[in-house]
């Protein structure tokens, strides 16, 4: 199975140094890196923009963004948006909120049946009230 991999997994791999990881961080790293080889890992745009916002120096920048080009952007359409808004409508009437984006993955995962990499609880919560699935290490 694919894996929707979320922003939270991706800065913690790219933004912290190994050496500065718990156990748990660790094996989430490890698990990305075992999904990169396995080649199950997927990337849409807006998590690449999530990536990619708030670095201040060009340089890094460019050296992410550099990284990041080895993954192509599997392309959203009207339905995925179509499936976020549903989602939405669904969880605030629970109560439950959230970001559109983390919607649209929502929707992009449960679309194309992918599971979703992340270490963001809201999906956690997200999956009681929604059909999504979420990865595990």
């Amino acid at each position: 199975m694919k894996v929707l991999v979320d922003t939270s997994v991706w800065s913690l791999a790219l933004r912290r140094k190994e050496e500065n990881m718990n156990e748990v961080e660790k094996e989430i790293l490890n698990e990305l890196v075992e999904l990169i080889k396995e080649t199950r890992v997927v990337m849409v745009g807006p998590v690449r923009q999530e990536i990619l916002s708030g670095i201040k120096s060009q340089n890094q920048f460019k050296k992410l963004k550099s990284k990041l080009s080895a993954f192509s952007d599997l392309p959203i359409n009207s339905e995925d948006y179509e499936k976020a808004a549903e989602f939405y409508n669904t969880l605030m009437s629970k109560g439950v909120q959230g970001s559109f984006i983390d919607f649209l993955l929502c929707a992009v995962s449960y679309n194309n049946d992918f599971s979703i990499f992340t270490t963001d609880y809201d999906f956690i919560n997200f999956a009681e009230h929604i059909e999504i699935k979420i990865h595990e290490v």
